[in-house]
């Protein structure tokens, strides 16, 4: 009878250890790219207990997803990302009746090409890939060209971006500016290739680097540096002397949106979740903590003029206009791409 009683007592004290077990989301996100109070009022509101994980590449966060199945339920891919994972069947498909918020969402960035219909993600943050640029050792006029990477009056003071598609993709439109930046033809790349091998090669890169070009920007490490638009509105806050620009040949336009694997374990919570992170007060919060365009019209009506007036986090049409998204590269591209770009990390400055 005792033993009856003491396993009835354990069942007892384990139920709501299992109900709170239950209401969880595990959120993988990319590094420093959510004000922390939004989480703690989730938690609140909700009794959701929310997992926060974090990565800094999107290649990185792909392994982490494919090799973990049910670890996840709500990822930030970015736009090209977002189709590779849907053309290897790793997407849930949202049910939008959950997700009432999403028609905040701008109506430019809805029903994009690498998702159309958004049915398997909505989007988080956005932005552009520009220049960082020091005002007192660049003249603006040369920043208007990607071809300041390669002007010799700046040599050593050089900051390239570390990374496969976006260094490619601006040597690219260097080789050719009819280029896309998501080319399939290996004379340009190979051109694209010889270009950053040669702007290496002169000297003309002090670093390549990707998360810390903010603050060294700030600290008057460089001259320029090529930077997503949100790096670039941190280091502006905190530096004067430093402007940004998106070049005349084009650029990125890059979304980084919420998705939710189809291994997840908690798709209603994630649902919830990202409904959550599209209310006005919620995404507003969000860009005032991390710098990055938001996507939600009526959080930009919150924001105000401030938000509104600034070229950095609110590009123009314009602006927009010559830039492009990535798309996924097949297999046999993305290794053609790997080994190019791994020539040119390899090459020996002269």
């Amino acid at each position: 009878m005792k033993k009856m009683i003491c396993a009835l007592l354990i069942a007892a004290l384990m139920l709501p250890v299992c109900a709170l077990a239950d209401e969880v989301v595990n959120v993988f996100n990319w590094e420093d790219y959510i004000d922390e109070a939004v989480l703690e009022q989730f938690e609140q509101e909700t009794g959701i207990k929310v997992n926060y994980m974090r990565f800094t590449e999107n290649e990185d966060m792909i392994i982490s997803v494919e090799s973990n199945p049910g670890a996840f339920d709500v990822v930030f891919p970015s736009e090209y990302m977002v189709e590779r994972l849907f053309n290897r069947g790793e997407l849930a498909e949202i049910n939008f009746d959950n997700i009432p918020n999403f028609a905040n969402i701008r109506e430019d960035l809805k029903n994009p090409s690498y998702d159309p219909g958004n049915a398997h993600s909505v989007p988080y943050m956005w932005g552009t890939l520009g220049i960082l640029y020091n005002t007192k050792l660049v003249d603006e006029a040369d920043v208007q060209s990607w071809s300041v990477l390669w002007n010799p009056k700046y040599a050593g003071q050089v900051l390239m971006m570390d990374s496969l598609r976006d260094t490619m993709g601006i040597a690219l439109i260097m080789a050719d500016p009819e280029n896309s930046m998501n080319c399939t033809d290996f004379t340009q790349l190979s051109a694209a290739k010889d270009l950053l091998i040669q702007q290496k090669q002169a000297g003309m890169v002090k670093a390549y680097g990707v998360d810390e070009f903010k603050d060294k920007m700030v600290a008057g490490e460089g001259a320029l540096a090529v930077v997503y638009s949100g790096d670039a509105e941190y280091a502006i806050e905190l530096n004067e002397d430093l402007a940004y620009a998106v070049p005349q040949e084009g650029s990125n336009i890059w979304v980084d949106s919420a998705v939710i694997p189809i291994s997840a374990k908690n798709k209603e919570n994630a649902e919830k979740f990202i409904d959550f992170l599209c209310r006005p007060d919620i995404a507003a919060a969000n860009v005032q903590e991390i710098g990055y365009c938001s996507p939600n019209a009526a959080a930009i009506d919150l924001l105000g003029d401030e938000y509104q007036s600034n070229p950095v986090m609110n590009p123009s049409d314009e602006v927009i206009a010559r830039c492009e998204y990535y798309h996924d590269l097949d297999e046999t591209w993305l290794n053609i791409y790997t080994t190019l770009y791994s020539e040119v990390l390899s090459a020996k400055v002269n």
